[in-house]
């Protein structure tokens, strides 16, 4: 048998060890976390303490962190026109996103199609901040949605700045921060961020938990899910609590961030790449990447060909998201950086993790040199 490694970290993490113990915990209990028997106080206590280390991981006040069931439900939840900002009741009028967004994010939420606004990135896949100011310029409540993290080239916005863009322009800024957390060092004052998605398994928690944490002053007045008071108001239903613990349990562990071991691994992979590959491409190459994160092609290649077969050769990569059905698409990430088509086609992306070594970069390589091997005798035939 194969012996396999996975590069699909930016899709989901494998569940640590840690989390595993705290859903297990959570499991043996009986108790409704909003129950006020002895049973119901400890599930909320649970609920509590992963409030706690999941407003930590991002230096935020636990009071502001509320529960969802991943991070597309607290996109969702933020891209509302009801943000009310330090008591004042005045409705966002328009939604300006960035083209490289996330689909939970490009759908645009609960406004309407007419006010959402898509805003351009540079082929580096940077937001292009000259048209932000432009175009902020003549909006009186805009709401802007920005990915910290590209989850398929991993390139990092300068949030701080596009925070002082929008503040300028008496914005709310709502960062999905899903990619970030172990990987890169941050903290939710520093961002300038009103608003903040967090998803447990893409940290190594289990799936189906989420977070949406609130600046101070910032109170959605219309909650996405309503028919009940959990989640102070802002989110109905019974809490998923093993769940919630896990995740509180791997946002503990995350804050070892491990970025500075990732980058090396990659580097030591991306030079084996070119080494058999020198046409190889590698997108957002020349901005500030998440260290663990590597997409890249070589003229003439199909992503699910080659994903194919480095899953033979016993490797788990994808072509980008892990959003659209199991289904190989040309990225909307790479067109918006203004890819050529036939070359975005081919992107693969390579995502390593905490457990990621020195001997999972060797199979890689040993599976890229099938790959590059098998395309170009094609191409020479």
């Amino acid at each position: 048998m194969v012996e396999r490694a996975y590069f699909d970290w930016n899709a989901t993490a494998p569940l640590r060890e840690e989390a595993r113990e705290a859903v297990t915990a959570a499991l043996a209990l009986t108790g409704n976390a909003s129950s006020v028997h002895a049973e119901g106080r400890a599930a909320r206590r649970l609920v509590e303490e992963a409030r706690e280390r999941v407003a930590d991981l991002v230096g935020a006040d636990a009071r502001n962190v509320t529960f969802t069931s991943g991070a597309t439900e607290a996109n969702m939840q933020a891209l509302t026109p009801a943000i009310e900002v330090g008591g004042r009741k005045q409705t966002r009028d328009r939604l300006f996103i960035s083209a490289i967004e996330h689909s939970s994010v490009r759908c645009g939420g609960r406004f309407a199609a007419d006010q959402v606004e898509e805003l351009p990135v540079t082929a580096h896949g940077l937001i292009d901040l000259d048209v932000l100011k432009r175009v902020l310029g003549h909006c009186e409540r805009p709401l802007v949605s920005v990915m910290l993290a590209n989850n398929e080239t991993g390139v990092i916005q300068p949030a701080a700045e596009i925070a002082d863009i929008v503040h300028a322009a008496s914005g709310v800024l709502h960062v999905d921060a899903v990619q970030a957390p172990g990987r890169i060092p941050f903290d939710m004052a520093g961002l300038g961020a009103d608003l903040l998605s967090l998803s447990s398994h893409k940290l190594g928690g289990p799936q189906g938990a989420g977070a949406l944490i609130q600046r101070g002053d910032i109170h959605i007045t219309d909650s996405l899910i309503k028919g009940g008071g959990q989640e102070r108001g802002q989110r109905a239903g019974t809490e998923n609590v093993a769940a919630i613990a896990g995740f509180g349990a791997a946002a503990a562990a995350a804050k070892r961030a491990d970025g500075a071991r990732m980058a090396a691994l990659r580097a030591q992979a991306e030079a084996g790449i070119k080494a058999m590959a020198p046409q190889a491409v590698f997108f957002g190459a020349d901005a500030p990447r998440l260290p663990n994160t590597s997409l890249f092609t070589v003229p003439g290649l199909k992503a699910e060909t080659a994903i194919i077969a480095f899953d033979l050769n016993g490797i788990a990569v994808s072509s980008g998201s892990a959003c659209s059905s199991g289904k190989v698409q040309t990225s909307h990430v790479l067109t918006a950086m203004g890819v050529e088509p036939e070359l975005a086609r081919g992107a693969v992306r390579v995502s390593l993790g905490w457990t990621t070594n020195e001997g999972d970069i060797e199979r890689l390589l040993n599976a890229w040199n099938t790959v590059v091997s098998s395309l170009l005798n094609k191409q020479a035939a």
